[in-house]
């Protein structure tokens, strides 16, 4: 019971973080890890039970999601692909194998958020960059299917530089995003390798509850402290990744 209590908690937090801005896993993946997983176990539950928080965060994010319908229509299927594509690769390849490269993805996702207005600009000045929203929507989609630590930071640079700098609005997507990864990871997952179920309703069941704050606080949070925070927060979990690489 000790177990699952700590999970449920994690989930909590772990549901609010992810849907205020991202980096979900320095909460959750620590806590399935403390709850005895190994690894491999560990990252599917954690992909697993995030399912949720496309669904829990939409309810409380339908005002930043009315002007996003292009994007919804565009993104969702494409980052659904790409997780489908990550999953396999997560059952087939050996595993870590991409936690050697997380740590640099989310310190570039951190540099992004941290650059975002002037790179924002710069695609204003050169329209011809827009071209690589879809495809880099689709790269990250790759990397939430086999990894997902650090993914919703890395879909939340994405939407702010080639989508909508407003990041209320920019977050909104990226929880879609992220849900949508999450369901088609999830999908492949529970068909071809083990799940830890006694881990993941626990997990899934906090994650709700906080999915449905988080929209609520990054539409109360100043942007600026909540850019700032979301940087620093990429910077301790590249660090945990490099240390811990899975």
């Amino acid at each position: 019971m000790e177990r699952i209590g700590l999970l449920v908690v994690a989930g909590l937090v772990a549901g609010t973080v992810a849907t205020a801005g991202g980096i979900a896993s320095l909460v959750s993946y620590p806590a399935l890890l403390l709850a005895g997983l190994p690894p491999l176990p560990a990252d599917v539950a954690n992909l697993i039970a995030f399912v949720v928080c496309g669904p829990g965060s939409s309810l409380t994010s339908r005002r930043e999601l009315r002007t996003m319908g292009t994007a919804l229509r565009r993104g969702v299927p494409v980052a659904a692909g790409g997780a489908v594509v990550g999953a396999f690769l997560l059952v087939v390849t050996p595993p870590g194998a991409f936690g050697h490269v997380a740590p640099f993805l989310v310190l570039a996702a951190g540099a992004g958020l941290a650059l975002q207005p002037w790179l924002t600009g710069h695609r204003d000045r050169h329209p011809r960059l827009a071209r690589l929203t879809w495809p880099s929507i689709g790269a990250v989609g790759i990397y939430a299917g086999y990894f997902g630590a650090g993914s919703g930071i890395l879909l939340l640079t994405a939407a702010l530089i080639f989508v909508d700098a407003r990041l209320p609005q920019a977050n909104a997507l990226k929880n879609i995003l992220v849900g949508a990864t999450a369901i088609a990871a999830a999908g492949v997952l529970v068909l071809t390798a083990p799940v830890e179920w006694w881990a993941v309703v626990p997990l899934a069941i906090g994650a709700l509850g906080g999915s449905t704050l988080g929209p609520l606080v990054a539409r109360r949070v100043p942007v600026t402290v909540l850019r700032w925070t979301l940087v620093a927060l990429s910077v301790a979990l590249a660090v945990e990744l490099w240390l811990h690489p899975g």
